[in-house]
């Protein structure tokens, strides 16, 4: 990996060199776009409307317009001569019980790695957190922007997680909300009975991008000019509106313990604590579930052909991997 940012993190009069990394990386599949047609790239000019001159990029700048018609030319060394922006501290502000950030505020996440020869007032501080269970709020430059970030501990290492500004965050209002809506007893109980149903710890492993792999398999499919998927009609039936609140609720019960819809446990919804016992839901494991999205992955080997002069003579080439570089 290769550090985005390097500076220090300032703890009172403790001074803790650090590097930043970006903690994700993005792992979705880039397309070009090309003319129809003939499979031309599309290729973006940036042109002058005054002049209609092909601009470098280089010669460009930033631009902001007033409400009154003014606009003022922002350069990089604009950006640069503001106090903030040039600082490299991250600014140690509080520390908060992590239950207090609303997880809406959380953005970008990176990672800090001590970059000094001892690591030891990282180790303390990255202890202290975790000893403590609390959250450091700091304040720091990234990319000429200040940023409002949390700093927490993930594993052996110190994680920042960029926060929003309160007054990014919209407020929530909508008006089929302001009718006040009653709910029965039974419908609570039922509710609560479908949650017991499928209550589990989190396991991110298991969840696995199911639509990349599946378009990975296209894709390959479309190199060697066959398909790989046939048009499916859409179902139509199940999305319909629940016009039996409590009806759907049994039957989804009744689905996730494996019953027939029959079997539903609507003597439930009386109150009593008669109800039958949850059923453990069985999952796979991971090894497993990896062996599957291996499989997903990988080209079928029998698939109908499109039959198109052009796709035959496409299937004759050597197979290419597809680009992930962006226009």
């Amino acid at each position: 990996m290769r550090s985005i940012w390097k500076g220090s993190l300032v703890f009172g009069l403790v001074n803790v060199p650090v590097a930043v990394y970006s903690a994700t990386e993005d792992h979705d599949i880039k397309f070009h776009q090309v003319h129809e047609k003939d499979g031309g790239r599309i290729r973006y000019q940036r042109t002058c409307e005054i002049d209609g001159e092909v601009v470098p990029f280089s010669d460009i700048a930033k631009s902001y317009e007033a409400e009154d018609g003014r606009t003022a030319i922002i350069t990089d060394e604009d950006l640069k001569s503001l106090p903030t922006s040039s600082e490299r501290e991250i600014d140690l502000l509080s520390f908060v019980p992590a239950e207090q950030i609303d997880p809406v505020l959380y953005d970008a996440s990176y990672l800090l790695e001590p970059a000094s020869k001892s690591a030891k007032a990282y180790v303390l501080l990255r202890e202290t957190l975790a000893e403590n269970d609390r959250v450091a709020i700091v304040h720091f430059a990234l990319r000429q922007k200040v940023r409002l970030a949390a700093l927490r501990v993930r594993g052996d290492v110190l994680m920042l997680q960029t926060l929003r500004w309160p007054d990014e965050i919209r407020e929530a209002s909508f008006k089929s909300l302001e009718t006040e809506v009653k709910l029965s007893p039974a419908e609570k109980q039922m509710a609560a009975l479908l949650v017991d149903s499928y209550a589990d710890d989190f396991h991110p492993e298991e969840h696995e991008d199911a639509y990349r792999a599946e378009l990975q398999q296209m894709i390959d499919a479309k190199l060697e000019g066959e398909q790989a998927f046939p048009a499916t009609p859409v179902a139509e039936g199940e999305d319909a509106e629940v016009l039996d609140l409590l009806a759907a609720l049994q039957r989804s019960v009744a689905r996730s313990k494996g019953e027939p819809a029959a079997q539903a446990p609507a003597e439930a919804s009386d109150g009593s604590d008669d109800a039958p016992a949850r059923k453990p839901r069985s999952r796979k494991p991971a090894a497993e579930k990896a062996e599957v999205a291996e499989t997903a992955a990988k080209p079928k080997t029998t698939r109908a052909r499109t039959g198109s002069a052009k796709t035959s003579t496409r299937a004759a080439k050597p197979k290419a991997e597809p680009s992930t570089k962006t226009a």
